[in-house]
């Protein structure tokens, strides 16, 4: 068994394309070839005779043996020496072509395959181009682990009907399968290979089909988007972008979308490649997309109701079997004043095979419509133009590219692991060594400054180079869903140029597929205690939080802030009523179409890493999803650390909080607190856009702010103390 890998290939359909408004004739479906069947086989030491997926190929030098054919799972029948490829052949006998209505090839494979009947191919994965052969010691282009021996099903290849009735033949038929490996050297290699026929009538002329086999899903239309991707027989894979036709139905005013209908959403060409680290083990598989002209240009469009962008996700819920942990989450962090993703609900179809309901969401990227800062340019280096904008992210190596620099604090309860950071924007192979080693610099002298035994003075502490806000939003969505990936893992931040406020801003959000409940380690389904006590739960993990967390939870003013900012969030946007009728209003409008996606990936009853409740309806993975919610707001209410007055108080009260003058101002205002407290007093000033500009946290009871550098225009000034907001207007002429 391979450990720690995760797998690029993904099953196409390749016997041409079939239609998925499939036959309604078949009465049953009968299995005519099982991987236990004895089948002939050729180990490939060399180049076997041309004629060898024939029907007529003398097969009597070959090897016999049972299926699966294979080594290093435990799951095979036969077992064979290390090898990069393998041959077999198996002939069934077809009594009836005519009640053949259907076909379908189930098969489960480490790495790669090609399979052929009567010599004419009709699937692969991982490996060449439709219609070559691939030489007996080609590898494959990318790894693929066996299912069935880890409580998985096999991958299913559905075979055109008229090609299916063009070259099944009555009586002897052969089915030729190549099984290829990643190299000589891998510890496992798996074929079992299984033939199944939609019979029209009732005659039993093969044998039941096996206990997991789910006839193909009858699919034509969706109150949902369908979003249609055509790879034209190519192989999606890992790292490696393919051009593909891509296109959306999306009917205006919530008209149902058919199948037949025309592509009126999107209809053009993208870029496409497989995402994910750990969920690339699943068989439903999420990918990365690039929308792009006929010429292979950006092609920048607005995609259902989203911004116009040409960077897009088509994520795959699997484990998460409520399908909606990473809307819901992103709904959240949207409603509490950041940048989140956006989110579209949608069923994909590939290659004409259905693949269940998938989220299309943006991906994370420098745009005025996504994270809104500073495009950073090739003469972007000195001054305040250096200054921004950078995303960077904490997250496993993925992709190809490394870790860019380590933090030099280690994270408590840390062992040797260090936190490693990676350049998100601009990307590893486009930053200038100036823009590394400024974006560096910053970070680690925050750290340095967090980490000193001044951090909490607002001069030379933390606060100096940070959105405190973004901390504390970003703290309280990680621990509502008690992410078990939080602060660890798929964590972002960004910094824009100096002159628009630029300090250190955690998010956007990104990845909450194992969270709220869905993680059987690490204490990551239980409701009570803190994600970021992750060090201590869970030490010894290759990921782990920084010490920033722990770090903050020491200043009582910070402390104070997030429970203010807490506890005003629940009164409304995190109020229970709110999250959980958001939650069912999703869920009504996927009634549905998740009927079909647990159809076609039938996991509900079944575990798929790292479940911890394990629902045998929809219906109880959402009561769970709710019920795990309403336990652990619960738990942070009563556990929450800090003081905060005036909780919900009118916004009348707020009035009396500070008075501005001049107002009208030319280079400076001052800010007069008028509650004569000691309470810190956080002060932020955004431009009209809503940008933010300047922040500062005050314990005096007046402050001057220097406007000079900015337009002329109108600014908005906020105070918050003790829980009370108050903005007001200011005037640059």
């Amino acid at each position: 068994m391979k450990k720690n890998i995760f797998f690029s290939g993904l099953f196409i359909l390749l016997f041409f394309i079939p239609s998925l408004l499939k036959s309604q004739n078949i009465d049953h479906w009968e299995t005519a070839v099982f991987d236990n069947d004895i089948w002939k086989y050729f180990v490939g030491s060399s180049e076997p005779d041309t004629n060898w997926r024939k029907l007529a190929f003398n097969d009597t030098g070959w090897l016999q043996g049972q299926g699966g054919i294979g080594y290093g799972d435990g799951d095979d029948n036969t077992v064979i020496a290390s090898t990069v490829s393998l041959y077999m052949r198996r002939t069934f006998t077809v009594v009836d072509t005519s009640k053949i209505e259907e076909a379908v090839l189930n098969i489960d494979y480490d790495d790669a395959f090609v399979a052929y009947l009567n010599n004419v191919e009709i699937a692969r994965s991982n490996i060449g181009v439709v219609g070559d052969h691939p030489p007996f010691n080609q590898q494959s282009t990318g790894l693929h682990e066996a299912q069935m021996y880890q409580g998985g099903n096999p991958d299913q290849f559905l075979l055109n009907t008229q090609a299916l009735k063009a070259n099944l033949l009555p009586g002897n038929n052969v089915l030729s399968v190549q099984i290829h490996n990643e190299n000589i050297t891998s510890s496992d290699l798996s074929s079992r290979v299984f033939l199944s026929f939609g019979i029209n009538d009732a005659s039993t002329n093969y044998s039941p089909t096996p206990s997991w086999f789910q006839p193909p899903l009858v699919f034509s239309s969706s109150n949902l988007p369908i979003v249609v991707v055509n790879t034209n027989s190519q192989t999606i894979l890992d790292n490696i972008r393919i051009v593909a036709d891509m296109g959306i139905i999306y009917n205006a005013g919530g008209a149902r979308n058919y199948l037949t209908d025309p592509f009126n959403e999107y209809n053009n060409k993208i870029s496409i490649e497989l995402r994910g680290s750990s969920s690339q083990s699943f068989p439903k598989k999420s990918y990365s997309l690039e929308t792009q002209d006929v010429l292979g240009n950006n092609n920048n469009v607005a995609i259902m109701d989203m911004p116009t962008e040409n960077d897009w996700v088509l994520y795959a819920p699997y484990s998460d079997k409520s399908l909606i942990r990473n809307v819901v989450t992103y709904h959240l962090g949207e409603k509490l004043g950041g940048y989140s993703p956006r989110t579209k609900l949608c069923e994909l179809v590939l290659n004409n095979v259905y693949q269940g309901v998938y989220v299309f969401t943006e991906k994370i990227k420098r745009d005025n419509n996504r994270v809104d800062i500073a495009k950073l340019d090739l003469d972007d280096l000195a001054g305040d133009s250096l200054t921004g904008g950078y995303i960077v992210k904490i997250d496993k190596q993925t992709g190809g590219g490394g870790y860019d620099w380590s933090s030099p604090i280690q994270p408590p309860n840390a062992g040797a692991q260090q936190i490693n950071f990676q350049f998100h924007y601009p990307k590893q192979n486009d930053i200038l060594p100036a823009q590394a080693n400024y974006i560096e610099n910053y970070i680690t002298s925050f750290e340095n400054a967090l980490n000193g035994p001044n951090f909490t003075d607002t001069i030379l502490g933390y606060r100096n180079y940070t959105d405190v806000l973004s901390f504390i939003d970003f703290f309280i969505i990680n621990e509502l869903t008690k992410n078990v990936d939080g602060y660890r893992l798929s964590t972002y931040m960004y910094k824009d140029k100096d002159s628009k406020g630029g300090k250190l801003t955690m998010g956007p959000l990104w990845d909450f597929n194992l969270a709220l409940g869905n993680a059987n380690y690490c204490n990551g389904s239980v409701t009570s205690g803190w994600e970021v006590d992750f060090n201590y739960t869970c030490s010894g993990d290759n990921w782990l939080n920084p010490f920033w967390w722990e770090r903050l939870s020491q200043d009582t003013t910070y402390n104070n802030q997030l429970r203010c900012r807490w506890e005003n969030l629940r009164l409304n946007e995190l109020h229970l009523d709110t999250i959980l009728n958001y939650i069912d209003t999703v869920v009504a409008y996927l009634n549905e179409s998740q009927q079909r996606n647990f159809q076609q990936w039938p996991v509900l009853g079944t575990y798929v890493w790292p479940n911890d409740f394990i629902g045998t309806t929809y219906a109880s993975e959402i009561t769970y999803l709710k019920n795990w919610i309403t336990s652990r707001i619960a738990w942070i209410d009563n556990n929450i650390p800090g003081n905060c007055y005036n909780v919900g108080v009118d916004e009348y009260l707020s009035e009396s909080l500070f008075e501005v003058y001049p107002n009208p101002a030319n280079s400076f205002f001052n800010v007069v607190f008028l509650n004569h407290s000691n309470n810190a007093k956080q002060v932020t000033l955004f431009d009209g856009q809503g940008r933010l500009l300047y922040e500062d946290v005050s314990y005096n009871n007046s402050m001057r702010i220097d406007i000079s550098k900015y337009p002329k225009g109108i600014y908005l000034l906020e105070v918050i103390e003790d829980g009370l907001r108050k903005t007001e207007r200011i005037i640059k002429y």
